[in-house]
């Protein structure tokens, strides 16, 4: 199975009512629940194969949020490249500061030719921004840094 198999499995679960699903194919066992913490089981024996330094971590995670005494942090459903803006030269959805209305949309993440708005967990205000347009992020990434109002 490819990493592009795996991405596309991801995003359809994503996108489904399934609550879970296990999957077994040979050696290859996964298994996703959206009601959990994500655990993956790998065979015992898979023949690793070297890769560039570059490739070894496909997913950069953006940095770690700073302490805040206050806010939520909205994080990444699936693994994309960010975009703040519906088009490139457009307005971003949301700016720091700006309040926003629950589901309204913070961002676009792209996969594999689909785009997959963000939208609002709440009515809230917008305290800090974690990621860059045209940002590689990865599944759970934080994003923004929110105030419930």
């Amino acid at each position: 199975m490819e990493l592009s198999d795996i991405l596309a499995l991801l995003d359809h679960f994503d996108a489904s009512s399934a609550a879970s699903m296990k999957l077994r194919l040979g050696d290859l066992r996964l298994e996703l629940n959206k009601n959990a913490a994500p655990a993956a089981v790998a065979p015992a024996a898979v023949p690793v194969v070297a890769a560039p330094a570059a490739v070894a971590a496909p997913f950069p995670t953006a940095e770690a949020p700073k302490a805040q005494a206050e806010g939520t942090t909205v994080k990444a459903p699936l693994v994309g490249t960010f975009y703040a803006a519906s088009a490139p030269g457009e307005a971003p959805f949301v700016s720091v500061g700006d309040t926003v209305k629950k589901g309204q949309t913070l961002c676009v993440l792209e996969a594999m030719k689909m785009m997959s708005e963000v939208p609002a967990p709440c009515d809230c205000v917008i305290l800090e921004i974690l990621a860059k347009d045209g940002d590689l992020v990865g599944f759970d990434a934080p994003l923004f840094q929110i105030r419930e109002l």
